[in-house]
């Protein structure tokens, strides 16, 4: 019985965290640097569906096309937000937790560090026997002597604050029985490395802002465009298009960017050799200036690069009904599949007689030359095209309300046309070519054979922030790893040991100068800094320093 009121005696003195206790432990389990570590390799682990997986933003149709491949995977994955990762409610707390942990751990040090600064550097030690002293003799006055070893110490220049020894001197009862007073230096060096970590750790915090501020004031597009064609800045205009929460479409600059000519240059080899597109940029109120755009050189305008990212071929067809009336005119891009630009394109015709819809799909070979497979393109350039056209009838879905893709055919309503054989048309068209189809459907002639170019464009005005908050990492990881905590120590007496003999009859009084040092055991260099120390001190010339101290 008095075992049981004991241990309630105990437990009610237990003191109660309370709601406040409890945040506190919180707070402090976020900012420790074990839990920064934790979110830091989540953040990385979550980024990986993000790269292996399609996403709604980037991808839609892959996206949905994923879903429907795996009706039970392809769902959940999207319920859980694996298909938006960087979108998603768990991948926004991981990085406002890393955040939060990254401040929390900044803001503490950042104070230590300024009182530390503050603070006078601490005196050296009244015995440095423990540090294995090196002594020497100076025919000079020991203020002197001192002087000159807190000018080396010190350093000069723009850099000295950051090269440089702290240093404070003292005068000082010596311990030892037979001295009376002596000067003592005690000089420091190592608050650049805790510098360094805050630098990388504010760094950080800076990336983090810059790519959240990115993700939300930027803008990205591409665009295809056909020589001889322009395109004017619009959401409309381009094939696709992402921008941020905070971007507005009303921001969007309306320049024109017209392609007046494509030059592609291949080896005989058929390897690509150079791309550039010559175009016309007009910006509004300026006059229209001739711009050009390379691989890895965008062209710049309105804060945004406009980079080159593809090109291909975009044949013209003229499509007419039976009766002779132009049912579809214009040029249709074809994407390449290979490394010799054989290429395949889709041609949709609303309405040719009766309501018919008329479907082809094409492959394009710009060298084509006969095989034991059958033609083939053996170079990218078009010295002997040709392409190959099936052409369908039936519905193309167009009227179903639901977006297509340009570059791919539906052929679930559609039906092949046939030859006269039986068998689905396959015809073989040549540059300039006209071809009747069969059961009156018209005819379908290539009329020439121009290039595209595909651009992206992107605009986000974070990246010089980024860029800057990169730099100040490495800056501040270079000076944690590569700076060195250094103490160092130099003891005189202020009365004169006497003179010294060994110089011949005109002896002078000596001045002993100790020095000794703390430094890690991997800072062989810092055994130098004492050497030299000790040559400003007694006014001799330093030692060059070993392979091993350097």
């Amino acid at each position: 019985m008095a075992r049981v009121k004991i241990d309630n005696y105990a437990y009610r003195d237990v003191p109660r965290l309370g709601f406040t206790g409890w945040l506190r432990w919180m707070w402090r389990q976020v900012t420790s640097m074990r839990v920064a570590l934790i979110l830091l390799i989540l953040l990385a682990l979550a980024a990986i569906p993000g790269s292996m997986l399609p996403q709604w933003p980037q991808a839609p149709s892959d996206t949905q096309a994923f879903i429907d491949a795996n009706p039970f995977w392809g769902p959940l994955l999207d319920a859980t937000g694996f298909l938006d990762v960087f979108g998603s409610a768990w991948f926004t707390a991981i990085y406002v937790l890393l955040f939060a942990s990254l401040i929390g751990c900044i803001i503490p040090r950042v104070m230590v560090y300024w009182r530390e600064l503050r603070e006078p550097v601490s005196a050296a030690p009244s015995r440095l026997d423990r540090y294995e002293p090196v002594t020497e003799a100076a025919d000079r006055d020991p203020r002197e002597a001192l002087e000159a070893a807190r000018r080396e110490l010190e350093g000069s220049g723009p850099l000295r604050w950051f090269t440089g020894y702290r240093v404070r001197i003292d005068e000082r009862d010596s311990k030892r029985a037979d001295a009376g007073a002596e000067l003592a230096m005690s000089a420091h060096k190592g608050h650049v490395r805790e510098l360094g970590n805050l630098v990388f750790h504010l760094s950080l915090v800076g990336i983090l802002l810059a790519v959240a501020a990115g993700s939300l004031l930027t803008y990205r597009g591409q665009a295809l465009i056909v020589e001889g064609d322009s395109f004017t800045n619009a959401v409309v205009a381009y094939d696709s298009y992402e921008a941020g929460a905070l971007f507005s479409q009303d921001d969007l600059d309306p320049w024109i960017l017209s392609l007046d000519q494509f030059d592609a240059q291949f080896g005989l080899d058929g390897n690509p050799l150079e791309f550039t597109a010559h175009g016309m940029l007009t910006e509004p109120g300026q006059e229209p200036r001739e711009v050009e755009a390379q691989v890895n050189r965008p062209i710049q305008v309105d804060g945004a690069k406009i980079y080159l990212q593809g090109n291909g071929y975009a044949p013209r067809f003229t499509v007419t009904d039976s009766e002779g009336n132009v049912a579809f005119e214009g040029n249709v891009p074809f994407l390449p599949q290979d490394e010799v630009y054989t290429s395949t394109g889709v041609i949709k015709v609303p309405d040719v007689t009766d309501g018919e819809q008329l479907g082809f799909k094409a492959t394009l070979l710009p060298t084509a030359v006969a095989s034991e497979t059958g033609p083939i393109s053996v170079h990218p350039a078009p010295t002997n095209p040709e392409i190959y056209l099936q052409a369908y009838t039936g519905d193309l879905g167009l009227d179903d309300g639901v977006p297509q893709n340009v570059y791919q055919l539906d052929e679930s309503q559609l039906s092949p046309v046939r030859g006269d054989d039986g068998n689905p048309l396959l015809v073989a068209m040549e540059l300039g070519e006209t071809v009747t189809l069969p059961d009156g459907l018209g005819t379908v002639t290539w009329e020439s054979m121009p290039r595209f170019a595909a651009f992206d464009l992107r605009r986000d005005p974070s990246l010089p922030w980024l860029l800057a908050a990169s730099i100040g990492a490495l800056t501040g990881l270079a000076m944690s790893l590569f700076a060195q905590r250094r103490r160092v120590w130099l003891v005189v007496p202020l009365a004169p040991a006497g003179p010294d003999t060994t110089s011949g009859s005109d002896a002078v009084p000596t001045t002993v100068v100790t020095a000794a040092m703390w430094a890690p055991d991997h800072d062989t260099a810092a055994r130098h800094q004492v050497e030299r120390a000790l040559a400003a001190a007694t006014g001799r010339p330093a030692a060059d320093p070993s392979p091993e101290d350097s």
